[in-house]
C-alpha cells in the first residue's frame, strides 16, 4: 500500500489546506450514504479527510471500514481518528500497526470522551490517561506517523483554566503532535487570542481552526453544551428569527461558517477543518462561496 503524504508537508507548503471530517456509518446503509457524500466531495478535491472514533472504541471497525473506503475508492489522503478509551497499550500499538501497513501516515491522537453513560473518564487496564501519552506511544512505535491533536480556543470542558490546558496541549506537542486542530468556535477573536497565547506558551505547530456550519440552532446548542464553546449573541438571534424555517436557518448557518473562513485566511489561519456531519452539502456550499 502506498504510504500517504503526511499533512505536515502540506501544511509547510504555506497554502491553504482544507480538510473535511466524516463519522463512521452505523451499518451498511450509512455505507453506502457515506459513499454518495464522498462522490460529491471529490468535486471541492480536500487536501485531507478525518474519520472519527466512537467513545470505548465503538465504531473501531466501522472506521476502519470508513477510512480503508475513503482511501481506497476515492483516493483521499485520510486520518483515522484514535482515542484511548476503552484500550491497552498493546491495543493501542496493535491499532498503529495495522494503520501504519494499511498506508495510512496521519493521525488525529485523542484521550476521547468517557463512554455513554459514564461521566469520568477512566483508562483501561494497562491503558493511556491523556493524549500526551498516546502521541509519545505512536511515536515510539511508527516515527513517520504524523500526528494531529486537538485544541480547545475556548479550554477542555474538564480544564480548571484555559492556562493549565494549553500546559496540557504544550505536553502533547512535546510528545511530538505535528500540528493542532481546533474545537469548533463561532467567533474568531476566539481562535486569534487561542493562537495568541499557544505562541507566547511555546507551542509553534500550525493551528488550524476547526468550523461547523450551522444546520439547527437545537443542534449548534447541543454541540456547544458539550464542547464549551459560546454562541455569539447576534448568531442566536439570527437563527432564532428563522427557527421555523430550516432552509433559512441553514443559509445563514453557512453565510456565517463563510465569513468566519474568509476572515481566519484573511489573517494568515494555515486553512480549515470543516465539521460536517457527513453531509456533502455544507462542504459544497462552503466551497461555492469562496471560489467566487
Amino acid at each position: 500500500m502506498i504510504p500517504d503524504r503526511p499533512i505536515s508537508e502540506l501544511l509547510s507548503s504555506r497554502r491553504t489546506v482544507r480538510s473535511l471530517e466524516f463519522f463512521p456509518p452505523k451499518d451498511d446503509a450509512g455505507l453506502d450514504t457515506l459513499r454518495q457524500t464522498a462522490t460529491a466531495l471529490k468535486r471541492i478535491a480536500p487536501d485531507f479527510v478525518s474519520v472519527t472514533y466512537g467513545a470505548g472504541g465503538t465504531t473501531r471497525d466501522r472506521t476502519a471500514q470508513a477510512s480503508a473506503v475513503l482511501k481506497r475508492e476515492f483516493g483521499f489522503t485520510v486520518m483515522p481518528h484514535l482515542t484511548c478509551v476503552g484500550h491497552s497499550r498493546a491495543e493501542l500499538a496493535a491499532v498503529a500497526d495495522q494503520l501504519h501497513r494499511d498506508g495510512f501516515r496521519n493521525i488525529m491522537t485523542l484521550r476521547g470522551d468517557p463512554p455513554k453513560g459514564d461521566t469520568q473518564f477512566r483508562p483501561a487496564a494497562d491503558g493511556l490517561s491523556h493524549a500526551s501519552e498516546l502521541v509519545a506511544l505512536l511515536k515510539a512505535r511508527h516515527p513517520d506517523f504524523c500526528l494531529g491533536v486537538a485544541g480547545y480556543p475556548e479550554k477542555h470542558p474538564e480544564a480548571p483554566s484555559l492556562e493549565v490546558d494549553l500546559t496540557n496541549l504544550r505536553r502533547k506537542v512535546d510528545a511530538g503532535a505535528d500540528f493542532i486542530t481546533t474545537q469548533l468556535f463561532f467567533d474568531n477573536l476566539v481562535y486569534y487570542r487561542f493562537v495568541e497565547k499557544c505562541r507566547a506558551a511555546g507551542i509553534t505547530v500550525p493551528i488550524v481552526p476547526g468550523i461547523m456550519p450551522v444546520l439547527s440552532l437545537k443542534q449548534v446548542r447541543r454541540f456547544t453544551e458539550m464542547c464549551g464553546a459560546h454562541l455569539p449573541p447576534q448568531l442566536i438571534t439570527r437563527l432564532e428569527v428563522a427557527a421555523e424555517n430550516a432552509d433559512v436557518v441553514e443559509m445563514m448557518g453557512m453565510d456565517w461558517a463563510l465569513d468566519q473562513i474568509r476572515g481566519l485566511l484573511a489573517n494568515g489561519a494555515p486553512g480549515y477543518h470543516l465539521y460536517i456531519m457527513n453531509r456533502a452539502k455544507s462542504a459544497l456550499a462552503l466551497a461555492a462561496g469562496l471560489a467566487a
